[in-house]
């Protein structure tokens, strides 16, 4: 069922703030540090890599010594200013480290939705990748209002995957993928690992938010898999805790959960 995972020629991954971070809020550096060597590797591979990066408010967050997640959408662009700085050089230098490049692009659902600014964005991805350059992409937190919003980068991850044209979605999180009931009240609870299609049923098998640092639970999760197997696009959930999951779930073995994208 996942032989062909090893065969992807473009993976996007999505990295959310609660696999960024320590509970305490602040960055954890060491699983920074393994993503973008693990990225890096993927990459010298053959494979072109594309990040959908969480994190931008939590960082700004820290850096700043906020202790709570400000309720005034001015207050949350100023951190997601301070700390989407923070966030790129801290990949811009580890990246480097590795031998790679990156770009950064922060998109809003205004852009995406104009089709002359969405063609530009594609033609960007395109020529970035074709450069060997790694994109690292998040909302526009500063400038985007609540009405503008994609609302989570699960959401955002679906969508650069669609305009890459990738093959495969890795979405990570503190999750191991969708559960047959939820794990916090059923001990019997088991992962899911092959989903042919999102049902009615399989939808309501996601229950809960996200973690306290992150925005996007199972439902966004799963609309995001939806989206993007409309496309053919094999969508993977799996847990974050430790990058090395990447390698196995691009070798084909069994874990997380797999969402399979359309036959088109």
């Amino acid at each position: 069922m996942r032989e062909h995972l090893k065969n992807s020629k473009i993976v996007v991954v999505k990295v959310g703030t609660s696999t960024l971070t320590y509970e305490t809020g602040k960055l954890n550096l060491k699983r920074v540090d393994q993503l973008s060597r693990i990225l890096v590797d993927i990459k010298n591979s053959g494979k072109k890599v594309v990040l959908v990066s969480s994190g931008a408010v939590g960082v700004g967050m820290s850096k700043l010594q906020i202790n709570t997640r400000p309720s005034e959408t001015k207050e949350k662009q100023a951190i997601a200013a301070v700390g989407q700085c923070e966030l790129m050089s801290i990949y811009d230098r580890l990246f480097s480290e590795y031998g790679a490049c990156v770009a950064q692009l922060l998109l809003t659902k205004e852009v995406i939705s104009e089709e002359k600014f969405k063609t530009n964005v594609i033609n960007t991805f395109e020529t970035l990748l074709e450069k060997d350059i790694v994109p690292i992409v998040n909302e526009n937190d500063t400038i985007s209002v609540d009405e503008l919003t994609f609302g989570d980068n699960d959401t955002l991850s679906s969508i650069v995957a669609r305009l890459v044209n990738a093959d495969t979605l890795i979405i990570l999180s503190d999750i191991d993928g969708l559960y047959t009931t939820n794990p916090k009240e059923d001990p019997d609870a088991k992962v899911i690992s092959c989903v042919e299609e999102i049902t009615e049923e399989i939808e309501k098998m996601a229950s809960g938010a996200g973690s306290a640092r992150g925005t996007g639970g199972m439902h966004t999760k799963l609309s995001a898999a939806k989206y993007a197997n409309e496309k053919g696009i094999d969508v993977i959930i799996a847990n974050g805790r430790d990058p090395h999951i990447l390698y196995d779930i691009l070798e084909g073995k069994e874990t997380g959960t797999i969402f399979k994208g359309k036959e088109i």
